[in-house]
């Protein structure tokens, strides 16, 4: 992966809700925890400018994040879940999840849909793209995690879909959700006609259906 992410992160010793308010507010610090990976979880904190710039990188959720101790830890690791303030743009707490190279992780990962614009049932029959999934979860090793799936939907005519099973994975990626069984393999993309299509093909049909009718009454 060419894309590396580092945060710096300080071990926590004053634990509970008071002590973390003071944190936000005082410092502008966000309460954290790092678990998992067979060791001890451990309390940190982090600076919220440094990991709400990273989160607007949509590719920061989908990589191995380097996190930097200042005890000189190292611990390499996926962000599980994060807080978020119900009214202001504030990361409230963060969940990392530690990995260890030679085990797979499960992640969540978007999808990136390709030629959208140029594709059959929108360029010649005036159909719409519709995304009925946005992300998908993969199972691999943390050398082979991608950062997206690239979906290309140039071939799709009108009332055409792509599945999950029929998406391109990378080596060494699986959908675990498709080992559950046909129900579970959903439709990822589909082109449907726009309402501008079946409104201009309505008064047609209505057309057709007045004549059949005139030539009955005949």
């Amino acid at each position: 992966m060419a894309q590396e992410f580092e945060l710096n992160v300080e071990p926590r010793a004053d634990l509970g809700k008071g002590a973390s308010r003071r944190l936000r507010r005082l410092n502008d610090l966000v309460p954290a925890i790092i678990y998992g990976g067979g060791e001890e979880p451990v309390t940190i904190t982090l600076s919220h400018k440094e990991i709400h710039r990273a989160c607007e990188n949509e590719a920061f959720f989908a990589h191995i994040i380097k996190l930097k101790r200042t005890d000189g830890g190292l611990d390499n690791a996926i962000i599980k879940a994060l807080q978020r303030h119900p009214s202001k743009d504030r990361i409230m707490h963060a969940d990392f999840l530690r990995v260890q190279m030679d085990h797979e992780i499960t992640v969540e990962i978007p999808f990136h849909f390709l030629n959208e614009d140029t594709a059959i049932g929108v360029k010649q029959d005036g159909g719409m793209v519709s995304h009925n999934m946005s992300s998908v979860t993969i199972t691999c090793l943390p050398a082979d995690l991608p950062e997206f799936l690239e979906v290309d939907v140039q071939n799709l005519g009108l009332g055409d879909s792509i599945h999950m099973n029929e998406i391109v994975l990378p080596k060494g990626v699986t959908i675990p959700e498709l080992a559950l069984g046909d129900d579970h393999n959903q439709v990822v993309v589909s082109i449907n006609a726009s309402r501008a299509t079946i409104e201009a093909e309505a008064p047609a049909e209505e057309s057709d259906d007045g004549a059949a009718k005139d030539s009955t009454e005949d």
